[in-house]
């Protein structure tokens, strides 16, 4: 029965509408699977069986009513820790946060509960979801599914883990600067950020307001386009959000679609067998009737700069809110209110969270605003001039998602700069706010162990379902996004 959460989320759905399956074994199974694979992967925070197990009683005593089945009816998900859920501990993998329950249910989740879906946990992150590894996590880092000395990528490393583990089909995650697309290229799955505004983010905690973006993770695309349709739509309570209604997916092929490759995303520093595998899937892209053109974004090399001074500026003004008072954990300091905070702040805030609200403090203190933030802002906006450029000639733009395959735990620990880089290929998308999926294109082998490699296709501003059509026709034209991680074996000791 376990085997049903390796099914897709419509699927599984469906079988539960037809009565071959209650949502409680549903849900049991889910619970089954993580019992097998959470003491080596670690990917959740917390978990609410008992909750879990009420909802889906719930969902089947709806059924035998003869209540309409929404479209995840009794399908187990998990939300990243950072997410919303009355009833979750809500604890963005920070000490700071450790207990705290919201007090509601975020928008985004409010509309997948509408929907039947069934939130069986919270997942494991980059503290605040700052990194690209999980080990800025103050509660352990997650480990990738393929291989267990090795990171599933970040921030979403719990999300991405628990699709790719198979304890569930769809989970969400947030992305901000390439945090659902990196850990899903990681992990051997699906990630899609939608434009920046599509989805709501009224009951995400914040990193970088302008970035962030509630994303979904899931085997397969046609999952990834239901649950986005689902999210989608204007809320009141974000200004943010754009005034559509829901993702309109879009029938057909690729033939006559003009591809774009961007040389920058080729550059010499690429590896050989990311290259090639990347390479690979371009002439299947090209041999569904696409046509593909070399084009430039020329000013690719400033993005992580730019995006580290935007984004820690936004973090430093977020994260002034954690102060002990009003929620969280509180350290009494020397007496005075101000060493309260210093202490609270001190203990409960891990070491790269401190060192990014450090670097957005300065970056917009006096005397060095204009010379950071706003130089920053410029390059941000001659970014986004690139892509606009390059989408007057093709129509998507298709390239590696990430410039690595998953390395060890521990490789960048001591290097803040190089894990930084590990976003180099999915920051500049999120600086311009474009939609771009990361797909399975392939595997590559190192010392013995297979893993997996993602290709990045982005469209330009509200284009999403575009974007999700070309990861559709390639899904279809391959089989990589249906290969299993060892762990779903038994093999990974």
């Amino acid at each position: 029965m376990s085997s049903a959460i390796v099914e897709d989320g419509i699927d599984l759905a469906a079988r539960i509408a037809r009565g071959e399956l209650t949502a409680r074994r549903a849900a049991e199974a889910a619970f089954e699977r993580l019992e097998r694979v959470e003491s080596r992967i670690h990917a959740f925070l917390s978990v609410d069986r008992e909750g879990a197990l009420r909802r889906a009683d719930e969902l089947d005593r709806a059924r035998a009513r003869g209540e309409t089945c929404g479209p995840l009816h009794g399908v187990p998900i998990a939300l990243k820790a950072n997410m919303c859920c009355e009833g979750l501990e809500t604890n963005c993998a920070s000490k700071i946060l450790a207990g705290y329950r919201a007090p509601y249910t975020a928008t985004f989740v409010e509309r997948l509960l509408d929907a039947g879906a069934n939130p069986i946990g919270a997942t494991n992150m980059d503290e605040f979801a700052m990194g690209s590894s999980s080990e800025n996590s103050a509660f352990g880092p997650t480990l990738n599914p393929w291989d267990l000395a090795r990171t599933p990528g970040g921030s979403s490393s719990g999300s991405a883990a628990a699709v790719a583990a198979g304890v569930v089909p769809i989970a969400l995650g947030s992305d901000t600067g390439g945090s659902v697309r990196q850990p899903a290229a990681l992990c051997g799955i699906h990630g899609f950020k939608p434009t920046y505004g599509r989805v709501t983010r009224y009951g995400l905690i914040a990193f970088g307001s302008s970035l962030d973006q509630v994303s979904p993770f899931a085997r397969s695309v046609r999952d990834i386009e239901l649950v986005t349709h689902l999210m989608s739509g204007s809320d009141p309570r974000d200004s943010t959000c754009l005034d559509e209604t829901r993702l309109e997916t879009e029938d057909g092929d690729v033939k006559g679609l003009r591809v774009g490759i961007p040389a920058e995303h080729f550059g010499p520093g690429l590896p050989p067998d990311i290259r090639a595998a990347c390479e690979a899937a371009l002439e299947t892209l090209e041999h569904l009737g696409a046509t593909l053109v070399p084009v430039s974004l020329p000013h690719t090399h400033l993005a992580i700069p730019t995006y580290y001074v935007v984004a820690t500026a936004e973090a430093s003004s977020n994260l002034a809110r954690f102060d002990g008072v009003r929620y969280g954990r509180r350290v009494e300091g020397s007496g005075s209110l101000q060493s309260m905070y210093a202490a609270t702040r001190e203990h409960g805030f891990g070491p790269e969270v401190k060192r990014r609200i450090l670097l957005g403090t300065y970056v917009l203190s006096a005397g060095y605003y204009d010379a950071w933030y706003g130089r920053a802002l410029k390059v941000r906006a001659l970014l986004c001039a690139d892509f606009d450029a390059a989408f007057e000639d093709v129509d998507v733009l298709v390239g590696p998602t990430s410039p690595e395959v998953a390395f060890r735990i521990g490789a960048k620990s001591d290097d803040p700069v190089a894990m930084y880089l590990s976003d180099v290929l999915t920051v500049p998308v999120s600086l311009a706010g474009l939609p771009a999926v990361s797909v399975p294109c392939g595997f590559v082998e190192e010392n013995g162990t297979r893993l997996p490699v993602g290709l990045q296709i982005t469209g330009p501003r509200r284009a999403d379902a575009r974007v999700l059509r070309v990861a559709r026709a390639f899904e279809a034209a391959t089989m990589f996004a249906r290969a299993l991680p060892p762990v779903h074996a038994g093999d990974v000791a």
